[in-house]
């Protein structure tokens, strides 16, 4: 096994079995639902942004794939912190590695960080929306054009 599936592996593994970030959060300023259909995955992304427009805090909680779960776990450890116009920059960079299937520079990569570490699921059409699920999640409440305040926080 190369050392990239096995670097992989125990990331997708790592952030899956042990999200730091998979719990409901207590009042989130912005919370979406989002469901892949296709396999099950269904999520609720929770997010606090500040009136300056900082992602402050983030969670998630809901059900997925090993490969969904680690996503949103790894989406969310890059984007606390961030301002939401480098959040959606991160958002942009990630789905133009897997669903664009682009080679992304070192530098690239390196922003992403540990989510560069699903780059391979770019070549497994049945799992890119499971790895994208988070992200377009993430991309609806950020849109100036949604107020991104599903409430369905259950």
């Amino acid at each position: 096994m190369s050392d990239n599936r096995t670097f992989y592996n125990e990331v997708v593994l790592e952030h899956a079995n042990y999200p730091a970030h998979k719990f409901k959060m207590i009042d989130p300023t912005n919370a979406l639902r989002g469901v892949n259909p296709t396999c099950g995955d269904d999520i609720t992304l929770q997010l606090k942004i500040s009136e300056d427009g900082v992602v402050e805090d983030g969670s998630y909680i809901g059900d997925g794939c090993a490969i969904s779960r680690a996503s949103a776990d790894m989406m969310l450890d890059l984007i606390i912190g961030k301002k939401v116009e480098d959040a959606l920059a991160l958002k942009d960079l990630f789905l133009k590695m897997i669903k664009d299937r682009k080679e992304l520079s070192e530098e690239e990569l390196e922003e992403l960080e540990e989510a560069g570490a699903l780059q391979d699921v770019s070549h497994m059409p049945s799992r890119v929306k499971c790895a994208v699920l988070s992200w377009h999640t993430l991309e609806e409440i950020l849109d100036k054009d949604n107020d991104g305040k599903d409430v369905s926080t259950e």
